[in-house]
C-alpha cells in the first residue's frame, strides 16, 4: 500500500468511526501515528478503538465498520481485546477494541489520538506515562541480560551441533533480541528516538547502520556464523559495560570453535 492509499485508508477509518455512535475514540499506533517516522509501503495499520460502554464486544465481532470490509481475506481474534485482519491485497490491520476502563490493559509508546469524544486523550497520556514507568521498574539489570544473552548463544550452537537446527536457531534469535536491548541501553546514537521500547529489534538497522547491518547479514547465514557475529559485535560494542562477561564470552567462543572446526 503506497503512502497515498495508506493515508486514504486512515482518513476513511476515522470518518467511519466518527459517524458510528458506538465509537468513543480512535487512536493510531506505531507507523500509523506518524510520530518520529512516517508509514511506508510496508506499514500496516495499528490502532485502538475506544468504544462507549456496552459496545466493545460487538465491535470486536463485527467487520462491517472497517473500510473495504468486502475485501477481507482473513480475520481472527488474537487476544481478548485484539484482532488481526488481512485484506486480499495483503494489507494488514492489527487493532484492539477497548472501552475507556479497559485501556488500563494496554501498553503504549508512540500514538496519536485521531478521534476523541470524551476522555480518550487524557487516558492515553496516562497509559503512556504508566507504560514508561512500568518498563523502567521491570527492566532487568545488565548482569541478567548479559547472562541470558550468552547462555542463549551457548545453548543455540549446542542444539545446532546436535542436529536440532530449528531449536538452536530460535535460541540465537532470542540472543539477537537481548543483544539489541543491551545495545540500546549502552550505545548512544543520534537517532535513538526511533527505537521501540516495546520491541528492541525494531529499526536497529536505521539507528545503528553498521552494527545492525552486520547483524542482519549474519542472520541470513548459518547458526554458527550468527553466534560468532554476536560474540564479536558484543565485544566491539559492549565490552565497556562493567557487567560484560569477558571470561564467559571467551569460554563460549572456545566451545563454538571446538564444535565447528
Amino acid at each position: 500500500m503506497d503512502t497515498a492509499a495508506y493515508q486514504a485508508f486512515t482518513t476513511e477509518l476515522t470518518r467511519r468511526a466518527d459517524a458510528d455512535g458506538r465509537f468513543r475514540g480512535l487512536v493510531a499506533l506505531g507507523s500509523m501515528a506518524a510520530r518520529d517516522y512516517a508509514p511506508d509501503d510496508f506499514s500496516d495499520h495499528d490502532f485502538f478503538v475506544v468504544a462507549w460502554p456496552g459496545h466493545a464486544e460487538t465491535l470486536r465481532q463485527e467487520r462491517g465498520w472497517l473500510p473495504r470490509a468486502e475485501d477481507v481475506a482473513l480475520a481472527f481474534r488474537e487476544t481478548a481485546h485484539g484482532l488481526k485482519v488481512v485484506y486480499r491485497d495483503g494489507h494488514l490491520l492489527e487493532f484492539a477494541v477497548f472501552d475507556l476502563e479497559e485501556l488500563s490493559f494496554a501498553r503504549v509508546n508512540r500514538y496519536r489520538v485521531l478521534l476523541d469524544k470524551g476522555g480518550v486523550t487524557e487516558r492515553m497520556n496516562e497509559r503512556a506515562r504508566d507504560t514508561a514507568v512500568e518498563l523502567q521498574r521491570t527492566a532487568p539489570d545488565d548482569a541478567w541480560l548479559f547472562g541470558q544473552w550468552l547462555t542463549q548463544v551457548l545453548v543455540g550452537v549446542g542444539r545446532h551441533a546436535r542436529g536440532e537446527g530449528l531449536s538452536g536457531r530460535s535460541r540465537l534469535h532470542e540472543a539477537v533480541r537481548l543483544f539489541c536491548l543491551l545495545l540500546a541501553r549502552h550505545v548512544p546514537a543520534p537517532a535513538a528516538s526511533l527505537l521501540d521500547g516495546l520491541d528492541p529489534v525494531r529499526r536497529v538497522e536505521r539507528v545503528y547502520p553498521e552494527t545492525g547491518g552486520e547483524l542482519a547479514r549474519a542472520m541470513e547465514g548459518d547458526t554458527p556464523g550468527l553466534a560468532r557475529t554476536l560474540l564479536r559485535l558484543a565485544e566491539r560494542e559492549l565490552s565497556h559495560v562493567p557487567a560484560y562477561p569477558r571470561d564467559g564470552v571467551a569460554a563460549v567462543r572456545a566451545r563454538i570453535e571446538a564444535a565447528h572446526r
